[in-house]
Order: structure tokens, then sequence, then C-alpha cells
């Protein structure tokens, strides 16, 4: 094999992981859109289980773990950084109040709507390159630390708490 064949191989390689791993991240966005639409709302405010997070608690920290993935992607700035401090820096029932579920669930869509964009206009090249996390140096270190792997450790992030979820049945 020459070096221009082995070159188009690479590329087109990494344009199939790169679809698979996206084509994954969107599997786990219709799997937990699919359970928002049945669940009525005021379930959301029940524990996923006796003692622990709440549903709605477990959206709001789903869209402000996501929405990092802008900045932390360079792919510009972020959507709903004040959801941080009532999802991420904070446990549950910590606060007063939250977002309503109506409110959750359009910044989810909106949230959701902008990365699927910004995913399709993003080239296999550049999903391989380090992300705003990570300096120089490390990512010399440590080439996996890339953008994708950014994608694929939210993927499996949602995943998880999607399976938290689904103890609340419709």
């Amino acid at each position: 094999m020459n070096t221009q064949d082995e070159t188009t191989a690479l590329k087109a390689a990494r344009e199939l992981f790169v679809r698979m791993v996206v084509s994954n991240w969107e599997l786990q966005n219709q799997r937990l859109n699919g359970w928002l639409a049945k669940l009525p709302e005021e379930r959301l405010a029940e524990p996923v289980a006796e003692g622990k997070n709440r549903a709605v608690y477990l959206l709001g920290h789903l869209i402000a773990v996501n929405d990092g993935m802008i900045s932390l992607l360079g792919l510009g700035e972020r959507l709903y950084p004040e959801l941080d401090h009532l999802f991420v820096k904070d446990p549950d029932r910590t606060f007063e109040e939250i977002p309503s579920v109506a409110d959750l669930k359009a910044q989810w869509a909106n949230l959701n709507a902008v990365l699927t964009r910004y995913f399709t206009e993003l080239d296999a090249e550049e999903w391989f390159t380090k992300h705003n996390a990570i300096s120089d140096e490390d990512f010399a270190r440590e080439p996996h630390r890339n953008k994708l792997n950014i994608l694929i450790n939210r993927t499996n992030h949602e995943a998880y708490h999607l399976g938290q979820l689904i103890f609340l049945k419709a």
C-alpha cells in the first residue's frame, strides 16, 4: 500500500469511527427523549429510588454537563452556564428553587439541536485534536485525550443516568 492509499484509508477509518461515536450519542439522546415523552411531568419531581436524586435534578445535571462540551470542544460559548451551581456543584435538594420541568425540557431540546449542528460541522480530523482542558504537553503524551474522547465520555455519562431514570416507570 502506498502512502496516498494509507492516508486515504486512515481518513476513511477516522470518518467511520466519528460516525459511530456521534450516532451512539444521538441514540442515547433519542432514548432519553423517548423516556421524557412517556413520563408525566409531575413524576420528574420524584427520586429515581429512595434517598436518591430526583429525575428533574438528573435532567438538569445532564444539560449542564453536556452544555460544557461546547466550550470544552472549542465550539463557542456555553448556553446555560447558570445551571452549574444547581446541577453540578451542589447536590439535589440543597437549593430552594430550580427551573421548571418545561424550561429544562426546552433547554435540553435546544442544547441537543445546537450540539448536533456543531458535531456535523466538525470534520473527522478535528475530532482527534486536543480539547480545551488538556495542555499541549499532556496531549503530546496522551493523544487519546482528544475531542472525540470527550464525546464518548459524555455519551457514557448520559447512558449511566438514563439507567437510573428508567426506574421511574410511566
